[in-house]
């Protein structure tokens, strides 16, 4: 069976969860069957191994700083990436950037079409702050594609639910659960601080660290608030850039040097680092948080627990799917302000049930040690790499059998 792969991100132009999926799936498939990544961005070096990498740029004639422009820009690579689909037995897209270029080669060529959802366009209204008048153009590249695919995988429960309420049209058979995963060989506890010391982390400090983008999805300015409830002598790392908007960097800004300006002890790290950096900082960190209004999955919370630190997450979406509340680290309760607003109804009051959980933890370094235990126990017991390309594999032959 040849499958290709179709993604946004592949490395080493990865910014996000949806890209460190792919590119662990496509290594476990690699050993499985053929495939094919069909991914945007530059072309990637031809390393000798499988997979084999296929790189597609946007026409030039859509530059421009116009934000519906990048909308358009992301169909153009779609339709560049359908037209060499002709030769795949099933295609795979990850995220609304690659799902209308699966669809699309359905129609062409009938090749089926099993599309991954990392999260949903109408769950992210926030999104037209960013895109203008393209917000729009995803949505309708996500629900085409979505209705039409031959299967439909939710890296979560939670976001099978949400797929099925956004989208009814979608018949509940065509919508498979397969968690996102991790490489606990890969990410496992380093002990040693060359990445602290790179960053100006004190490792002596009782340190909370944020891994993420900058968005509204990942709640980083809750953190922020819940700071300013914390002693100071706790250090706030946050590995926080690729900011949707300029305004939302600017605005970020302004909280952290408020932040600074009223307790200090705060590191901001905007840059993309190594994985080693990232392993290093969560080892040393005594809580990592999750802030999230909106997580699918949030496999940043399987990359803490690789690394036996312990979560302190927001109860929302698949979060509860990956963090043992209580055992692998604390839940915090969250409430939205409507179903179609993802804000939290009480800002200030879930600010301090996030301070709370994490002090709580801070103060226990018994509960806190063995939390970061029990969570790489998890880790390696429900989330390995190779078990989830199996049941994906399962997939594509039960749509390559009924297409015929």
């Amino acid at each position: 069976m040849r499958v290709a792969l179709l993604s946004r991100e592949y490395p080493p132009e990865v910014y996000g969860g949806a890209g460190v999926h792919v590119e662990y799936l496509a290594r476990e498939l690699a050993h499985l069957t053929t495939v094919d990544v069909h991914c945007f961005g530059a072309a990637r070096p031809d390393l000798g191994a499988a997979p084999s990498v296929y790189a597609y740029q946007p026409w030039d004639r859509l530059a421009g700083p116009a934000p519906h422009l990048a909308a358009l820009r992301t169909v153009s690579v779609d339709l560049a990436i359908a037209a060499d689909l002709q030769t795949a037995d099933v295609s795979h897209s990850h995220t609304w950037y690659a799902n209308f270029a699966g669809h699309l080669g359905k129609l062409l060529y009938g090749v089926p079409h099993v599309a991954t959802v990392h999260s949903l366009e109408p769950m992210r209204p926030w999104k037209a702050e960013q895109l203008g008048g393209g917000y729009e153009l995803s949505m309708f590249c996500e629900r085409t594609s979505l209705e039409a695919a031959d299967a439909v995988v939710a890296v979560s429960g939670a976001v099978r639910d949400d797929i099925l309420r956004c989208y009814p049209a979608i018949a509940p058979e065509r919508v498979k659960v397969v968690h996102n995963g991790i490489d606990p060989v890969e990410w496992h506890p380093d002990r040693a601080t060359t990445a602290l010391e790179r960053h100006g982390v004190d490792p002596d400090a009782p340190t909370v660290i944020f891994v993420g983008r900058v968005t509204r999805q990942k709640g980083i300015s809750h953190l922020l608030d819940a700071a300013l409830h914390l002693d100071p002598s706790v250090q706030i790392v946050l590995r926080a850039g690729s900011p949707d908007t300029p305004e939302m960097a600017q605005e970020l800004a302004r909280q952290v040097e408020q932040v600074r300006a009223e307790r200090g002890n705060l590191v901001w790290i905007e840059e993309m680092l190594d994985r080693w950096e990232v392993i290093q900082l969560l080892t040393h960190s005594e809580v990592f948080c999750c802030p999230s209004i909106y997580e699918p999955l949030g496999l940043v919370n399987l990359e803490a627990m690789a690394c036996e630190t312990a979560v302190v997450a927001s109860a929302v979406g698949g979060i509860p799917e990956v963090v043992d509340d209580g055992t692998t680290g604390v839940l915090v309760p969250f409430e939205p302000r409507s179903a179609t607003d993802s804000a939290p109804a009480d800002p200030a009051g879930y600010a301090a049930d996030l301070a709370a959980a994490i002090q709580g933890l801070l103060d226990d370094p018994v509960r806190r040690a063995a939390m970061g235990a029990a969570g790489r126990q998890r880790v390696i017991e429900h989330f390995s790499w190779t078990a989830i390309a199996h049941q994906i594999l399962d997939i594509y032959a039960d749509v390559v059998a009924a297409r015929g």
